[in-house]
């Protein structure tokens, strides 16, 4: 299918202002992939916040010029679809998730920061935690502290709560002084 000049300035157009405001493209080879395949990998990309599209290569190098991603441009080459996420780990964990169950998507590379990713350097950047996760264990580790604080102070209000309960009856048990003045004894005879 062949794009006339004003579809592919439209494309370019779309793809720089993807490419401004992503932090992660992930480029991977698509051959022979079947299209329902490819239709549910579409959907997983797009409930993560990922942009996933099937782009010619020379379109999308013509994007990225002057972008971080400008770095992989000798990558683009084939058929490739080109994952764009705001989520720094997003497209290389949906990209990389979907790999392992479908050996026809083959992981070309990608870039982050401004640094061309191999392989390699996709799969460890899928493999980390997504931003929620880290924020929650950063939560947890800052309620860590607390927690434990309260949990002892707990126990010291309830030791100090079972040590008045055990002095109050012993306190009621002891005999009671008399009130009234003690009869007087007799005189011894």
């Amino acid at each position: 299918m062949s794009l006339n000049r004003s579809e592919k300035e439209a494309v370019i157009s779309e793809v720089t202002s993807l490419a401004a405001k992503a932090q992660t493209l992930v480029m991977a080879e698509y051959r022979g992939i079947t299209v329902a395949s490819m239709d549910k990998l579409r959907v997983t990309a797009r409930s993560s916040g990922v942009s996933l599209s099937v782009l010619k290569n020379t379109l999308v190098r013509r994007a990225v010029a002057g972008s971080a991603f400008e770095v992989a441009a000798d990558q683009m080459s084939g058929p490739l679809i080109y994952g764009f996420s705001e989520d720094a780990v997003a497209a290389a964990k949906v990209v990389a998730e979907f790999a392992k169950t479908n050996d026809k998507l083959v992981i070309r590379g990608g870039v982050y920061a401004g640094k061309v990713l191999d392989v390699e350097g996709v799969k460890q950047l899928a493999s980390i935690p997504s931003k929620e996760v880290l924020l929650a264990q950063v939560c947890g580790l800052l309620m860590s502290p607390m927690s434990r604080t309260a949990v002892v102070l707990g126990a010291l209000a309830a030791k100090k709560a079972e040590g008045e309960a055990a002095e109050a009856p012993a306190a009621e048990e002891a005999p009671a002084a008399p009130d009234a003045p003690a009869a007087e004894e007799a005189p011894a005879a």
